[in-house]
This record gives C-alpha cells, sequence and structure tokens, in this order.
C-alpha cells in the first residue's frame, strides 16, 4: 500500500474536495455559484461544533435560501467543490446556530465525534472548515503592527487595513512515530492519562529542522531511545486547532529507555504483550480516530499477521476495566 492510500485511510484525510485556489478571488464567479443553486454551507457554532442531522449520520448544510432566511448576508468561507456543488463554512453565535438547529430539527456535534462518526467526506469538510475558522477567529488582528486586518481570498487570506502585512492560514506540522526494536513496539503514557492507556510517541517540528531529525529528537527526549532509521508512513489533518500529523515508522539503534519529563512511563511491548493486554483490558490503545492507531495497526500486520480492528472490536479505549 502507497502512503498516499495509507493517508487517506486516515480519519479526516478522505476529502475528495477541489479546493479551486485559483477562485478565491474571482467574485463573480463565486457569486454566480451561490445565486445559482450549487451551494451549500457548513455551519459552524462559536465552539467549533459543526451542524448535523438528527441521527448524527451527515452534516446538515445549509441551501443559498436557507442561509438567507435563517442567517442573513452572514459572510461565509470557500472551501471547494465536489460533484458541482460549492462548499462553503459560515460561522454563528451560539445564539443563532441554536434558532438555526431547532428551525432544521437538527443538532450539532464536536470534530472528534464527527470523525469517528461521520462519512469521510463529511468528516473532512468538518476538519478543514474548523481549521479555517479557527485562525480566522485569531487573526482579526495584524501581529506586524496591530492594525485591523480584513479577510480576503474568500476567507483564506488577510491583509492589515494599516500596514498592508498579510497573514495566511497556518498549519503546525507535528510528527508521530512508531518505533520498533526487533519485536517489540515503543509505547509511552502521558501523567494525565487514565491507568493502562498507551500511544505512539509525538511532538511538534522545530525551526530548522527536517522531518526525520524530529521523530529522532522526540523519541530521545520523551524515553531516551535512540533511534536511526525512520521511513515516513502517512499524514493526518489535525485541527486541534490547527496540526498536520506526520506519521513514520522508525528503528531503534538501542533499547534503553530514560523516561523524560514528557512521559509517566514508556516501554517494550512485543505483539503477544498487546493481545493478552487487550484481551484482559489492562491495555487501552488510540481509537481509530488518530494515526496513532493507524501505526499500531500497520505494525501488527506487519508483524504478527493481526489486525487491530479485531482485537478492538468492543472498543476498549471507552470503557477500560479497571483493577
Amino acid at each position: 500500500m502507497s502512503s498516499h492510500e495509507r493517508s487517506r485511510d486516515n480519519v479526516f484525510a478522505a476529502l475528495a474536495l477541489d479546493r479551486l485556489a485559483e477562485r478565491r478571488d474571482d467574485a463573480d464567479w463565486l457569486r454566480a455559484g451561490v445565486d445559482g443553486g450549487r451551494a451549500r454551507f457548513l455551519l459552524l457554532r462559536a465552539d467549533g461544533r459543526a451542524l448535523v442531522d438528527a441521527q448524527m449520520r451527515g452534516l446538515r448544510v445549509l441551501s443559498t435560501g436557507e442561509r438567507e432566511r435563517l442567517l442573513g448576508a452572514a459572510e461565509s468561507t470557500f472551501l471547494g467543490a465536489a460533484d458541482e456543488t460549492l462548499h462553503f463554512a459560515l460561522s454563528a453565535d451560539d445564539a443563532a446556530a441554536e434558532r438555526v438547529a431547532a428551525e432544521l430539527g437538527a443538532s450539532f456535534l464536536d470534530l472528534r465525534s464527527a470523525g469517528l462518526k461521520l462519512p469521510g467526506f463529511d468528516a473532512g469538510l468538518f476538519a478543514y472548515a474548523r481549521a479555517l475558522a479557527h485562525w480566522q477567529s485569531r487573526t482579526g488582528w495584524c501581529s506586524a503592527c496591530g492594525g485591523r486586518n480584513a479577510f480576503l481570498s474568500a476567507g483564506h487570506r488577510a491583509r492589515c487595513t494599516a500596514c498592508g502585512a498579510e497573514h495566511f492560514p497556518r498549519t503546525d506540522p507535528a510528527v508521530i512515530m512508531l518505533v520498533t526494536w526487533r519485536d517489540a513496539c515503543l509505547l509511552g503514557r502521558q501523567p494525565s492519562w487514565a491507568p493502562g492507556r498507551w500511544s505512539t510517541l509525538a511532538g511538534f517540528v522545530e525551526p530548522g529542522e527536517t522531518l526525520e531529525d524530529a521523530v529522532r529528537r522526540e523519541v530521545r527526549e520523551e524515553a531516551g531511545v535512540r533511534v536511526g532509521d525512520c521511513e515516513y508512513h502517512s499524514s493526518q489533518p489535525w485541527p486541534f486547532p490547527a496540526s498536520l500529523m506526520l506519521g513514520f515508522t522508525a528503528r531503534a539503534d538501542d533499547p534503553h529507555i530514560a523516561v523524560g519529563a514528557e512521559l509517566a512511563e514508556a516501554r517494550w511491548f512485543e505483539a503477544d504483550d498487546l493481545v493478552r493486554g487487550l484481551a484482559e483490558r489492562s491495555v487501552v490503545l488510540p481509537p481509530p480516530l488518530s494515526v496513532s492507531y493507524r501505526l499500531i495497526e500497520h505494525w501488527l500486520r506487519a508483524s504478527a499477521g493481526l489486525e487491530l480492528g479485531a482485537l478492538m472490536h468492543d472498543e476498549p479505549w471507552l470503557t477500560p476495566r479497571r483493577g
């Protein structure tokens, strides 16, 4: 399987959308699409939750008529096109959002829940819209001179009305990696986690650093393990609030563990350890929401021919056994 195919398996990454960046400054074209009935509007509350249908099976997008009737001329952000439909995002305060939900018999859903419940396209569109809305909500003022920013390019660019400085949505790259040593993989626990919860290691890329060097540095800082070779696995949009998770597999040069300040514990797990721990519910692994799940899934399949989904069929990450 290629890295492209692996990425498409990651939550929030299955968004078959033409972003049409070249059309963002074409106000006439965008207006024609809206007036022609091709537009659909994803509605976000101020807290970042999105409007979904009553059964929480998909986004409840608004037609142009519904948008005008329920929210008037609320400003929207162009996201892109799919199957001749133009997708936009708009935000509303809590009172207006609840009024719309009541009128349409709909409800609101947070992004993490959406990643596990909604179809891939809907979850990806929600993640895209939420990331842009978060950036817009924090870019009202110019970081260069303090002047007021105006949003351009259908919500994808901000320009200071005082000094003219331009600002663009930012994405913070982070590496997340499954490290192996012989027949075992390295997992860690953060101090705030419930007993038995384990995951792969992760951290943000620093300025002037390659992705591979970030993998080596983070593993050494968190677990004291020296890593040699590492290979790219897949990526995942992670708008909590503005990250891109870059998944890697890596091989340790030395299995010695010396836990750093960020972890409560780190240890090597062989496949049998995970199988037994999941069966006993003494081990809680990440849910399919995270690329961490996909990295562990990939390793178990390659090293032991086991399917993580079958081992976690009853969602033990939600109901860990105590004692």
